[in-house]
């Protein structure tokens, strides 16, 4: 069973990372392309994908970040984590991006390009096409 922080409706096409994501460090709040060389995903924009990671880390500016990058339609259309942290919880609600908790399972089981929907009103559970 998923844990839903943030509800919504989405259709969309995957975009995992293995790394956590510290929003206010890797992510430019401007066209959401991931800015840090040392991250999985660089150069890779988040926009209209499924971001799907392990967890947020950093500070709490990174809250800020996310509705930035919403703010200028650069952001993810939902975001899916192992672990929920304040950060991204506090970024998603304030951006209304949908975000699901999933289990360490369902994470290894999911892959970048495939593609996912939910209703999180309907069901908590995840739709793979």
């Amino acid at each position: 069973m998923n844990k839903v922080l943030v509800s919504g409706r989405v259709e969309g096409i995957v975009l995992k990372s293995d790394d956590p994501i510290n929003f206010l460090g890797t992510v430019n709040k401007k066209t959401g392309i991931i800015s840090d060389k040392n991250h999985d995903l660089f150069e890779k924009p988040v926009k209209n994908t499924i971001l799907l990671f392990p967890s947020g880390i950093g500070s709490s500016v990174g809250a800020y970040t996310i509705y930035s990058i919403k703010s200028n339609d650069a952001a993810p259309l939902a975001m899916i984590c192992q672990k929920a942290d304040l950060t991204v919880a506090t970024g998603c609600a304030l951006a209304n991006i949908p975000l699901i908790i999933i289990s360490e399972e369902e994470f290894a089981s999911i892959k970048t390009g495939m593609k996912l929907s939910f209703d999180t009103d309907s069901s908590n559970q995840i739709h793979y096409q």
